[in-house]
C-alpha cells in the first residue's frame, strides 16, 4: 500500500527544536523545513546574550513558545516542557542539535582531555538528549520521534575533533538503547549525521575549512550538503511516514563517508 502524501507532512504535529545559534545552524535548518511542512514549533535559546539572534528566527516561523533553555540547569529544562504541557497538552516531535567541549580539551589531543573537561563534553553534548527525552516521552502521548545530530567523528578519528568525536560515539550509543526503551510507546529515536558545514559550532574546530574541502574534492556528489538538505531529512524522520525508521544513525554528506 503505497503512503499517501500526507503522512510525509508535519500538519497538526507539534516540535520543539534546541540548538539554534543563528541563521546558519542546522537546528534552524531544521526548524524551517518543519514549519514549511505544517508543524507548530517551540523554540529555544542558550541565553540572554543568544536570545538577539535566535528570537527574530522563530519568530520568523512563529513559534508559538519561545524560552531560554540551558541544558545544565534544570530548573529551565523542568519549566520549558512545563509550558509545553500547559500550552499544548503534549509534543509529537524534538530536535535535539547541541553539543560542547571546552577549547583546550576539543583543540588537545584525547590523551590530555581533563576530568572537568570530558565530564561536561558527555553532559551537554550526550546526557542531555535522555534529560530531554525523559521529560518529552510523558507527553508523546500518540507516540513521536526524537532527533538528535552526530558527526562522522563518532566513528573515526577526524582531525582536531579530539573529545568531540568521544561525546559523538556516546550520543549515538544513547541513542539506540533509547530506541530500544521507547519503540513499545510508539516513539523513534534516531540521530542524523551530516558532513562538514559551515556552523557556528563548527568554527571552533581547527583547520575546519580542510575538512569541508575534503568533502567536496572527494564526496561522490562533490558538494558539500545543506542545513536544507538536512532539514528535509529530518522532517521525514518526524512525519509520519518516517516513524519506521528508529535507532538509527543516517548520514547525509554527500556519499563522503563510503570512500577512503
Amino acid at each position: 500500500m503505497l503512503l499517501e502524501t500526507s503522512n510525509t507532512t508535519l500538519k497538526g504535529l507539534k516540535g520543539l527544536v534546541v540548538g539554534i545559534a543563528n541563521q546558519h545552524s542546522i537546528a534552524w535548518g531544521c526548524a524551517e523545513a518543519f514549519r514549511a511542512a505544517g508543524a507548530e514549533l517551540a523554540i529555544t535559546y542558550l541565553n540572554a546574550k543568544a536570545e538577539p539572534h535566535v528570537r527574530p528566527l522563530a519568530e520568523g516561523v512563529n513559534a508559538t513558545l519561545i524560552e531560554a533553555m540551558d541544558v545544565e540547569n534544570d530548573t529551565e529544562v523542568g519549566a520549558l516542557f512545563e509550558k509545553i504541557e500547559k500550552e499544548w497538552g503534549q509534543l509529537d516531535f524534538i530536535l535535539h542539535s547541541i553539543a560542547f567541549a571546552p577549547l583546550d580539551d576539543l583543540h588537545g589531543p584525547v590523551l590530555n582531555t581533563s576530568r572537568e573537561g570530558f565530564a561536561r563534553a558527555m553532559d551537554i553534548s550526550c546526557h542531555s538528549l535522555i534529560r530531554l527525552a525523559r521529560h518529552a516521552a510523558p507527553l508523546m502521548k500518540n507516540g513521536g520521534a526524537m532527533l538528535t545530530m552526530s558527526y562522522e567523528g563518532a566513528n573515526r578519528v577526524a582531525p582536531h575533533y579530539g573529545i568531540m568525536g568521544l561525546a559523538k560515539a556516546a550520543l549515538e550509543s544513547a541513542t539506540r538503547s533509547l530506541a530500544a526503551e521507547l519503540g513499545p510507546q510508539n516513539i523513534s529515536v534516531n540521530a542524523i549525521s551530516p558532513g562538514p558545514i559551515a556552523t557556528r559550532a563548527a568554527s571552533g574546530i581547527v583547520d575546519f575549512d580542510h575538512l569541508m574541502q575534503d568533502s567536496i574534492e572527494h564526496a561522490p556528489l562533490r558538494r558539500l550538503v545543506t542545513i536544507e538538505e538536512v532539514g528535509a531529512l529530518a522532517t521525514l524522520l518526524a512525519s509520519p511516514a518516517g516513524r519506521g525508521i528508529t535507532g538509527d544513525v543516517i548520514v547525509v554528506d554527500g556519499g563522503r563517508h563510503i570512500l577512503y
